[in-house]
C-alpha cells in the first residue's frame, strides 16, 4: 500500500474480504467504498478481473477500515460518518440533526407529478412540511422548476443543512425557507398551496424500544416520534392543510407501515376528497392523499 491512496485491486479485495469477516453485510460495504472511497460497483467487478490496476481512493484503506469499524461497533450509521446520502438522483449532505432519506421517501415526488400533472405547466407553490436534510424539496423543485417552493422544520440545525443542500443542488429554482412548526411560519400563503407533501415524525412511543438502535440511538427523536399513537403530526398537517391548500391542492403524507385506514379516516373528516392510498417498495400501504375540496 502506498500513502497516496492509491491501491491495486488485489490490496482492496484483500481489504474487503477482511473486513467483512468481521460482520457485516456486503451491501453495506461496498455503499461505504462507493460513497466514501469513491470505487463505482462497476470499479469493484473489474478489479476482480484486472487485479493488478490501480485505484485511486477519496479515503485510505485505514480510514474506511474505522469507518467500518464505528459502524459495526457502535452503531453509527455509514450516512453520518461519511456526511453524504444518495437519494434519488442527487447526493444529500447529511448530520444527526436530520433523519437519513430513505429511498421509499422517493415514491412521494412520482406521486406528487402524478397528481399534478394537469396543472405542472402553470406556475403553482408547493410546499414540504418538516423538510429535514431538503430532499424532497430539492427533488420538487427539479420536477416542477417554474413553480414557487416553501421547505419548513421546526429545527434550526436542520434548516442549516437543507439550506445547504439546496443551494449546491437547487440553486436556480425559487425556495423559500421557514423556520417553525408546520404551517405555522406560513401564515402569509395559506390558500394558496397546490400541494403540500409532508414526511413527518410517526413512529408511536410504543415503538421506541423495538427500533433498530442504529436508528434509535442516532437519528434525530424529533423526527422520528409522533407522540402516543404515532399520529400527533399528522394531525396537525391534515387539519392546517384544509387552510393552507387551494382548491383542488393535494396532500400527501408518509406514515407507518400500520396506521393507512387510520390517516385516511382522519383525511376524510378533515374533509378532503379522492383520499386514496399508495404502496411503499415492499408492497406496504405507506402513503395517504387527499385533495382540498
Amino acid at each position: 500500500m502506498t500513502l497516496d491512496n492509491s491501491f491495486s485491486g488485489e490490496e482492496i479485495l484483500t481489504w474487503r474480504r477482511f473486513q467483512l469477516s468481521k460482520g457485516g453485510r456486503s451491501v453495506d460495504l461496498d455503499w461505504l467504498l462507493d460513497i466514501g472511497g469513491g470505487l463505482s460497483w462497476g470499479d469493484l467487478q473489474m478489479m476482480k478481473i484486472f487485479e493488478e490496476t490501480n485505484y485511486q481512493l477519496d479515503l485510505s484503506l485505514v480510514e474506511l477500515s474505522v469507518i467500518w469499524m464505528r459502524f459495526l461497533n457502535q452503531k453509527i450509521p455509514l450516512q453520518y460518518q461519511v456526511g453524504r446520502c444518495p437519494w434519488r438522483d442527487f447526493e444529500l449532505e447529511v448530520n444527526p440533526s436530520v433523519l437519513i432519506p430513505r429511498h421509499e421517501t422517493e415514491l412521494m415526488i412520482d406521486l406528487a407529478i402524478k397528481k399534478l400533472k394537469p396543472i405542472e405547466k402553470r406556475r403553482g407553490r408547493w410546499v414540504d412540511l418538516g423538510t429535514g436534510s431538503g430532499a424532497l424539496a430539492i427533488a420538487l423543485s427539479r420536477s416542477f422548476p417554474q413553480w414557487m417552493g416553501h421547505a419548513v422544520d421546526c429545527s434550526e440545525k436542520a434548516l442549516s443543512i437543507a439550506q445547504k443542500n439546496i443551494e449546491k443542488l437547487a440553486s436556480n429554482s425559487t425556495i423559500d425557507m421557514h423556520l417553525g412548526n408546520w404551517w405555522d411560519p406560513l401564515k402569509n400563503w395559506l390558500g394558496t398551496f397546490d400541494l403540500a407533501i409532508a414526511n413527518p415524525p410517526y413512529i408511536p412511543k410504543s415503538h421506541f424500544e423495538k427500533l433498530d438502535s442504529i436508528v434509535r440511538d442516532n437519528e434525530p427523536h424529533l423526527a422520528l416520534f409522533g407522540g402516543k399513537d404515532g399520529l400527533d403530526c399528522c394531525r396537525e398537517i391534515i387539519h392546517g392543510s384544509m387552510k393552507g391548500l387551494r382548491g383542488g391542492g393535494w396532500l400527501i403524507i408518509e406514515h407507518h407501515f400500520d396506521q393507512s385506514e387510520r390517516v385516511l379516516g382522519i383525511l376524510k373528516k378533515n374533509g378532503f376528497l379522492d383520499v386514496q392510498f399508495e404502496n411503499d417498495l415492499e408492497g406496504i400501504r405507506r402513503f395517504a392523499l387527499g385533495r382540498h375540496p
